[in-house]
């Protein structure tokens, strides 16, 4: 659980990683108590492989050291703002967007809490193992974050509740399961006008 909150005890132990995504090429610098330290995991590069138009104003939710962001800031001309809880993790996607020659706004966020703009895209790889309770408030808060017809993009294991999480959305969003893989679902949820205040 120390890659979703700050453990400053923890030593660490600051590596670089070279990654490549859609045949372009990423360095990542990654460190104890951050999200998938060793490589890119399986399931954002899925969702960073399916992704599709992404333009205007995106926000990186739980940003971790920084792919999702620093991938959709690199190939698109897309806004992106980057937030994480994780204090030791937003310092590393700093480096990170330094290091990939990319502008992105990173700063810290206690899920919404420092969210102040609406966006046309929110994306993220949600973290699953802070229980159900918060996850939802993730997901289902982000209709208020989210311009008309906004989308929120995210991937799910399906034995981390893809299933349920899928048609629970179905009561707020238009859902499109975009593409499987492996057991991750790549899910769109696209804000509809007249669902908005659901």
């Amino acid at each position: 659980m120390n890659h979703y909150f700050e453990n400053s005890d923890l030593k660490h132990n600051i590596q670089k990683i070279k990654v490549k995504i859609n045949n372009c090429d990423f360095t990542f610098m990654t460190d104890n108590g951050v999200f998938s330290k060793k490589g890119l995991d399986f399931g954002t590069r899925s969702l960073l492989e399916n992704l599709d138009s992404i333009k205007g104003d995106v926000l990186d939710f739980g940003c971790g050291y920084g792919p999702i962001g620093i991938y959709i800031s690199k190939l698109t001309s897309a806004n992106v703002d980057m937030v994480d809880v994780n204090l030791r993790s937003l310092d590393l996607a700093k480096k990170n967007a330094q290091l990939n020659q990319v502008k992105v706004n990173i700063f810290e966020s206690n899920i919404y809490s420092n969210i102040s703009k609406k966006y046309d895209f929110i994306i993220t790889n949600p973290p699953i193992r802070v229980g159900k309770k918060i996850l939802y408030e993730i997901l289902f808060d982000a209709k208020n974050y989210l311009k008309p017809n906004g989308q929120l993009w995210l991937v799910i294991n399906k034995d981390q509740g893809a299933k349920s999480t899928l048609n629970d959305l179905k009561k707020t969003y238009e859902v499109t399961l975009v593409n499987k893989n492996k057991g991750f679902y790549i899910i769109k949820a696209k804000l509809i006008d007249n669902l908005k205040n659901v």
